[in-house]
């Protein structure tokens, strides 16, 4: 939803982080055929598309299949996250509400990256 984008992008950003957003699945697949992201953070719940459902069609290709995901989701059920670190081989769950630091260490540890402005 667009609370939880601006409050993700405002953190991100402001840690040093590039952010392109997407106000669904389909529009975040478009956004992938230009935009070649290092780390892709989803919501399972979203318009026209879910989450898992955009996974599907990324590890399909060979461009966006090693890409990591952080799912930031409200299903916080204990089978939630075993269906999507299992099923759909997600990289990092974070369950809503959630802080700051959850967000920035779960990108960091994604990307093992302490200092988002050094180039690799």
């Amino acid at each position: 939803d667009y609370d939880t984008r601006t409050v993700v992008k405002t953190i991100l950003v402001g840690s040093g982080y590039t952010v392109e957003e997407a106000s669904g699945g389909q529009e975040a697949l478009d956004t992938l055929e230009r935009y070649h992201p290092d780390l892709i953070v989803l919501d399972i719940m979203m318009p026209g598309m879910s989450g898992y459902d955009v996974v599907v069609h990324l590890k399909q290709k060979p461009a966006t299949q090693n890409i990591p995901i952080i799912m930031l989701t409200a299903k916080s059920e204990p089978e939630d996250l075993i269906t999507g670190y299992k099923d759909y081989a997600v990289d990092y769950y974070i369950t809503k509400p959630f802080t700051t630091r959850q967000l920035i260490a779960g990108v960091q540890l994604i990307l093992a990256d302490d200092d988002p402005t050094t180039e690799s």
